[in-house]
């Protein structure tokens, strides 16, 4: 046991050698006195001060934000119309992949898209009549969707 103290001793001597040993002597009043509480009525007051601050935010929260929807309203539609867009494009992907992984889906896709490859090409492309057909179609498609008359 000696043996253990001396190593203590010898292992912690090194910090402070020639420190003094001070001895502090802490004087009270009263028994349990030791921190001196703030009046209530002082912490209270700021408590109420800022419930009052809180409850007023939250009281003009639906003007600021009936303010800041109407002020901001095409950015924030344009914004929502990109996010839905991308979100559709994600979950439509997602389907197509797990469409994709039923064993016979995958090659009776394929096979559905060459044949109608082959429509179209026997249907507009093959002939010039057809070709002029197809080319007023889409003319006036065009004119329709960005509504301008494409006839002159």
């Amino acid at each position: 046991m000696e043996e253990m103290d001396t190593m203590q001793t010898s292992e912690y001597s090194d910090i402070a050698p020639d420190a003094e040993k001070t001895k502090v002597e802490v004087k009270v009043d009263a028994p349990g006195g030791l921190a001196a509480l703030p009046p209530a009525s002082e912490s209270s007051e700021k408590w109420r001060q800022i419930g009052e601050q809180i409850s007023g935010f939250f009281a003009e929260l639906p003007e600021y934000l009936g303010e800041f929807f109407s002020e901001y309203q095409r950015p924030l539609t344009t914004l929502g119309l990109i996010l839905a867009s991308v979100i559709t494009v994600k979950v439509t992907l997602a389907v197509l992949d797990a469409i994709n992984d039923i064993p016979l889906l995958a090659p009776t896709f394929e096979l559905v898209g060459i044949g109608y490859s082959a429509w179209f090409v026997y249907r507009y492309l093959l002939r010039a009549s057809n070709r002029q057909e197809l080319s007023e179609e889409f003319k006036t498609l065009k004119g329709q969707v960005i509504g301008q008359d494409t006839m002159s």
